[in-house]
Formats: structure tokens, C-alpha cells, sequence
């Protein structure tokens, strides 16, 4: 069974009930607090942590003296740019106790439906992480509309989760796991501590209920393992309203563990070899050494350049006599590609007039 002992990128997700009382709309700045303390314990031994979080809707209706119940878009907006300045605040604060510095993320679905977005998202919180950063990521209801939404955060979360390369997904929930039914209206059913494979029986026994502030119930949550386990992320789903919810997760909390059905590596890898590619890169024997040896393409290591492509498309990696060695996706389009051919990184802003990313096809979207 997973755990949280042995994570190396973890995202957590936190939902608006726990962050805000919902008969005051004031923010649970003692339990946010204690949540923070246990990001900061897992940050001191290695550990990367995403937080998705919702509640800027919920921060601000209180501040505008919305009243409860659903909201007009307009209004849900307006909300959620009040909300989110606070609720930035509120981590910032709280993360810089520990020494650790916060990062705003605001997203939609059209950023991981888009693939030129979807890499642009990995590369930003690859390089936060990468700078200690904690990313807190939140759906961008300000400008999202029902088309572009994902509608609740337990499937923004696993989404992220994915992205990101995580390999473990905590559900912070007001349930301290899966059941076989709703355990608030059935006391014999029963808490399944691990689900190795989410099966239509397992999908029947999910219930809808909705908790006060939040929007998400048991099958939004299946939704979320499914997303997360198939893109090789343990996913748990936990009580997070006691403090310091992951510690007490990490101490042997009832919880219920999805297994991961691959490495995310693993997983991703098989995601983008099975792409079909729009473009053909052909390199120098340097260059072909160097991704055998699991290095970047950079754009010195490209003799050639074919095909139509944009940014983010697959293209096929040709070693110089011809033969296809890999297939990745490019940060470049076919445009830029003829531009920067065998140039060195420090030449690429000359050459395109603008500041560009130094690996072609970075290591982590290439299979070779």
C-alpha cells in the first residue's frame, strides 16, 4: 500500500469547507496554520508539495455579503477576485512562518486540454519546485466559464497531479475515506482501506453527498483516482478537518489508498510514445549520444527540420542516416525550429528576437 513516507512529489488537495467557516465566511487560519506546519516537515526531508486549493469563491462572498446558496456567474466571479487576493495572502503568510515562499497558479481546463498550454504548466511548476517554490493552485474563476471549467477540484487536483509528475495525490476530504455506502446514512457500511483497481462495482457503491461549501462528492473523488492512478499517482482520500492532516495521515489515519497503476514516468512516457508525429527533427551523432544517455535535444544537436508542427506537437527524432530513434514533444514550432537549428541556447534569443527555452525537447516529453 502507498503512503506518504515515501513520496517525492506530493499534491495536496484542500477544499473551501475546510478552509472557510461557512457560517462566517471567515478564513480557519489555526487549521491552515497546521496544515502549512506539515507541508514544511515534508519540504525539510525532500519532499516536493503542490497545493491545489479552493476557496476564493467562499472567502469572498463573506467579504461582499453574498448570501448562501448557489451564485450567479457574474457574482461567483466577482467573488472569486476578491477571494483570491486573500486567500494568496493567507498561504503566502502562513508559508513564510517556515521560510517557504508561495506561488499563485490559476488555471482552467482549456490550460491541460491544450497541449502547447499543458507543457507550458509543466515547465512553469517544474522550474517553482525545482526553486522550492510552493505552487498553490487554483481553478481561475474569474475569467472561467461552465465550457472551460473543471467544475470541482478533486479532478483539478488529479489533473494537476498528472502534470506534474506527482506520485502521490491526498484528497484532504470530510470523509475519512471510501465506503461502500454513505457512512453518515448507513452505519454498516464498510471503510476500504486500499482499492487497487476502480471496477463498475466499486464505481455503484459511490454516493453524491455534497459537503456545506464544497462541490465535490464520492464520485467526483473516483473520477480523481481514476485520472490519478492511470497516470501513475497513488491517490488518498482522508479526514482533513482534524490539525495537521498530513502528519496524522502519515502516522496511520484512516484513509483509503488508490494504487497507482504505473511509475508517472513510466506512465507519461507511454502517453507520448503512443502519439502520432507531426513532424520529423533529424540530429547529429552528438546529439543522438546525448538522448541515448538520457540527456535534452538542444537545438545545436538539430541538422534538420520537417513537417508542420507547433508547439507542443509530437515530432519524430531522426538519427542522421535516417532511422527514427524517438518521438517527443517540442517546445518550438517548425518555424522557429529552421531558425535555431545548430545554433548554441545562448543564440536562440538573437535568432528569434525573444528569450526562449533552452531544451528543444526536454528529456521528460521525449522517448527514446
Amino acid at each position: 500500500m502507498a503512503s506518504l513516507n515515501d513520496a517525492r512529489r506530493l499534491v495536496v488537495k484542500v477544499g473551501s469547507a475546510l478552509l472557510v467557516e461557512a457560517a462566517t465566511g471567515r478564513l480557519r487560519s489555526d487549521w491552515l496554520g497546521s496544515l502549512v506546519a506539515d507541508v514544511a516537515a515534508l519540504r525539510a526531508r525532500g519532499v516536493q508539495v503542490i497545493l491545489v486549493s479552493s476557496g476564493s469563491i467562499a472567502l469572498g462572498r463573506g467579504v461582499l455579503g453574498l448570501g448562501p446558496g448557489s451564485l450567479p456567474l457574474e457574482q461567483s466571479q466577482a467573488a472569486a477576485a476578491v477571494g483570491q487576493i486573500r486567500l494568496a495572502r493567507a498561504y503566502e503568510e502562513a508559508l513564510a512562518h517556515h521560510g517557504l515562499v508561495a506561488g499563485q497558479v490559476l488555471v482552467t481546463l482549456e490550460d491541460s486540454a491544450d497541449r502547447r498550454r499543458y507543457l507550458n504548466s509543466r515547465a512553469t511548476m517544474e522550474t517553482m519546485l525545482g526553486l522550492g517554490v510552493v505552487p498553490i493552485v487554483n481553478e481561475n474563476d474569474t475569467v472561467a466559464t461552465d465550457e472551460i471549467r473543471y467544475g470541482d477540484n478533486d479532478r483539478l487536483a488529479a489533473q494537476v497531479a498528472v502534470t506534474a509528475g506527482a506520485d502521490r495525490l491526498v484528497l484532504l476530504s470530510d470523509v475519512d475515506g471510501f465506503y461502500s455506502g454513505n457512512p453518515h446514512l448507513d452505519p454498516a457500511a464498510r471503510h476500504f482501506p486500499l482499492v487497487e483497481r476502480i471496477t463498475p462495482e466499486i464505481e455503484a457503491m459511490a454516493g453524491d453527498g455534497v459537503s456545506g461549501l464544497s462541490k465535490g462528492g464520492m464520485i467526483t473523488k473516483l473520477m480523481a483516482a481514476r485520472i490519478a492512478t492511470e497516470g501513475g499517482c497513488a491517490m488518498a482520500i482522508t479526514l482533513g478537518a482534524v490539525p495537521h492532516p498530513l502528519a496524522a495521515l502519515q502516522s496511520g489515519a484512516r484513509a483509503t489508498w488508490f494504487s497507482a497503476a504505473h511509475d508517472p514516468m513510466v506512465a507519461r512516457k507511454r502517453w507520448i510514445g503512443a502519439m502520432k508525429a507531426r513532424g520529423e527533427i533529424t540530429v547529429d551523432a552528438g546529439a543522438e549520444r546525448a538522448l541515448r544517455d538520457g540527456k535534452s535535444l538542444l537545438p545545436a544537436g538539430i541538422a534538420a527540420v520537417s513537417g508542420r508542427f507547433g508547439r507542443g506537437d509530437p515530432v519524430a527524432i531522426l538519427a542522421a542516416g535516417g532511422a527514427r530513434i524517438g518521438i517527443g514533444l517540442t517546445r518550438y514550432t517548425a518555424e522557429e525550429a529552421a531558425r535555431i537549428q545548430g545554433l548554441r541556447s545562448s543564440a536562440i534569443e538573437e535568432a528569434l528576437g525573444y528569450k526562449g527555452r533552452a531544451a528543444f525537447i526536454h528529456r521528460d516529453d521525449m522517448v527514446i
